[in-house]
């Protein structure tokens, strides 16, 4: 691990003008497109080898790993450093994924491996998004970091609209063993950048090494989020929030179309006017680099996306619905990556990768339990009281986060 004593003065200059972040972010992108290319070849290896039964079983099955192991990630990443974690993660994921593509040059894919590799795959996955999302403040200033959420958010975006075209042409080109190989050199190119990073050293009164057993250091992750007066009601804004939006917005909007009659040309466009509207978001943080009032804007912005959830249920046409979908994508995008800079500011960083991993755990892990019972709940009421019982939800994390002064009154640094 490479740390300089000049790192500070580099940290200044503005995350979209420096070296570090950049190759951070390209890591990052290039992980992330992996990631696309990856999961469009296990579901078209799932579907030609399997029946329906066991394609979800094999989409499904590696969330079981990513819930129980993520909170131990959290853990691993502040006992080791976060850079190493996500290292090591990505060269697990490199090795899994090329290690599946040269098996299925002699055999073809059986329902057990692709199972298997399901299985390992979400396990690498807990370990690494807690620490990708604990790295930021150790890369830059604590002045960029909103920009960086916003840089984030832009990566994320752009290896959405390129993996899943890239996993599509490799297996269409050369099946799934193509599209396997593919996603193992994407995570590839992203360890020589993760090993060029700078890393800023923890403040000595933070920098000692974790002590005792895993459990104690989750035990005692969880006491510092709990008596902290931000980042308590925080996680709480982030669990109610995500647990309304998830649900509705996912499952929920295929079942909306559907009845509507809107056809998958509807259904592209409203799904893209989300895009747009959190892409918009991303770039408003990456230009601005910091939102004033931030734990006001915070609440008020997850407060008008969720109003903006319970509407779109009710909106009569596809263009109604997609100028509905831009604002659940822009305040919902806004809040949300407003919620992770103000957890990486407030959290201390001897404990940011387990702040990190309770915020990823409702995000990647809990919230998509929800879509059994949406699916449940439509087929038994219909889309829209489903839809307002979602906005009620997601509005009751930012009532959650009005309700405490030092949260509504918290500030990212200048």
């Amino acid at each position: 691990m490479t740390v300089t004593a000049t790192a500070s003065k580099a940290l200044e200059r503005p995350a979209h003008r420096d070296g570090n972040v950049l190759r951070w972010l390209g890591a990052y992108m290039a992980s992330m497109i992996g990631d696309s290319v990856y999961f469009m070849a296990l579901a078209w290896a799932a579907a030609r080898t399997g029946s329906a039964t066991q394609t979800g079983l094999v989409l499904a099955v590696g969330s079981i790993p990513r819930a129980l192991l993520m909170l131990g990630g959290g853990v691993l990443a502040d006992r080791i450093g976060p850079r190493r974690v996500v290292i090591g993660s990505d060269a697990a994921r490199c090795l899994v994924v090329l290690g599946l593509a040269g098996a299925l040059l002699v055999t073809s894919p059986a329902v057990w491996m692709l199972i298997a590799v399901a299985l390992v795959f979400g396990a690498v996955d807990a370990l690494f998004l807690p620490a990708v999302g604990a790295l930021p403040p150790r890369i830059t200033a604590a002045g960029q970091l909103a920009r960086v959420q916003g840089l984030r958010g832009l990566a994320s975006r752009g290896a959405n609209v390129v993996g899943a075209p890239l996993g599509g042409v490799a297996v269409a080109v050369g099946g799934p063993r193509l599209a396997f190989a593919a996603a193992g050199v994407l995570f590839a190119v992203s360890l020589p950048l993760l090993l060029s990073l700078r890393i800023s050293p923890l403040p000595a009164r933070e920098s000692a090494e974790p002590s005792g057993t895993a459990w104690h250091d989750l035990a005692d992750g969880l006491r510092h989020i709990r008596r902290h007066p931000v980042l308590g009601p925080l996680m709480l804004t982030v669990a109610l929030s995500e647990l309304g939006f998830a649900g509705p917005t996912n499952l929920g909007l295929i079942l909306l179309v559907r009845e509507r009659g809107w056809g998958a040309t509807g259904m592209g466009w409203v799904v893209a006017a989300f895009g747009i509207g959190a892409g918009a978001s991303a770039l408003l943080l990456a230009v601005r680099g910091r939102v004033p009032r931030a734990g006001l804007v915070m609440c008020l912005t997850v407060l008008v996306g969720a109003v903006s959830i319970g509407a779109l249920a009710y909106a009569p046409s596809v263009g109604f619905a997609v100028a509905v979908a831009v604002c659940v994508g822009l305040f919902g995008g806004l809040g949300g990556a407003l919620c992770g800079a103000l957890t990486q500011t407030a959290a201390d960083p001897a404990y940011l990768g387990r702040v990190t991993s309770v915020s990823t755990l409702f995000t990647h892990a809990i919230a998509p339990l929800s879509y059994p019972v949406t699916g449940a709940a439509i087929g038994a009421w219909g889309t829209g009281p489903v839809f307002v019982a979602g906005a009620v939800v997601c509005a009751a994390g930012a009532v959650t986060a009005l309700a405490f002064s030092r949260l509504r009154r918290a500030e990212l640094p200048r």
